[in-house]
């Protein structure tokens, strides 16, 4: 990755942290998170050994869809602001990809973020901390292929000890991190405390787009 590559993914790392924003339980609040201090991090391609797994083609998401959710939403690209800190989907249902990580399906750690909730709407990432392994994450690409990614692993951070290594660091394969707020609420400050982050690893690749309901059927399990 060139140099601009690299200061751009650093200076927009620990900014993603802060997805989701006010309380739905809470009328008082309806304003977005403000931003925290962006932390150095690794690049976000392989680590330089064998790669493992499937990849795919660079290609722009278009969808996401995580049947356990109920989720079968458009992406919308997040870029970086003046400031330099990460955009942020505008409403509460929109899902953001990050366009300055890998796109979904090809070798490193592709970023989604959306809303726990928004402007006292629940947000398309409210139930995101009940994924659990196994459970399959799609994403439709514009090249009209299809990535398929299972849930390895869903973790709780405190924004304060965001695991920025783990979430945009440098791996062996095609992975996939989705983002939103979590934990307790905070009426001082008006964010939540807490992240939460789902992490996946791309398990099949589809270069042509087929029936949704045949493919999730077929996915295998994931395995170590």
């Amino acid at each position: 990755m060139v140099a601009t590559a690299r200061h751009t993914l650093a200076a927009a790392a620990v900014v993603l942290s802060l997805i989701g924003v006010t309380a739905l339980v809470r009328g008082d609040q309806d304003r977005p998170s403000s931003p925290i201090p962006p932390a150095a991090a690794p690049v976000a391609t392989g680590k330089g050994e064998l790669t493992t797994g499937p990849l795919m083609s660079t290609s722009p998401p278009t969808r996401v869809v995580i049947p356990a959710l109920g989720v079968d939403v458009p992406l919308t690209g997040l870029g970086l602001q003046a400031d330099g800190t990460m955009q942020v989907p505008t409403d509460a249902t929109a899902v953001g990809w990050y366009t300055k990580a890998p796109t979904p399906g090809s070798l490193g750690p592709a970023v989604l973020a959306g809303h726990v909730d928004y402007r006292k709407q629940p947000g398309t990432f409210k139930r995101l901390a009940d994924l659990e392994p196994g459970d399959s994450v799609d994403v439709d690409r514009a090249d009209g292929s299809m990535a398929m990614f299972t849930v390895v692993k869903v973790e709780r951070h405190a924004k304060t000890r965001f695991p920025t290594d783990a979430v945009y660091g440098a791996i062996n394969r095609a992975g996939l991190r989705l983002i939103t707020c979590g934990g307790d609420f905070d009426d001082a400050s008006g964010h939540y405390e807490d992240n939460i982050v789902v992490y996946a690893d791309l398990t099949m690749a589809h270069e042509a787009r087929q029936d949704r309901s045949a493919l999730s059927s077929a996915q295998p399990p994931n395995g170590d």
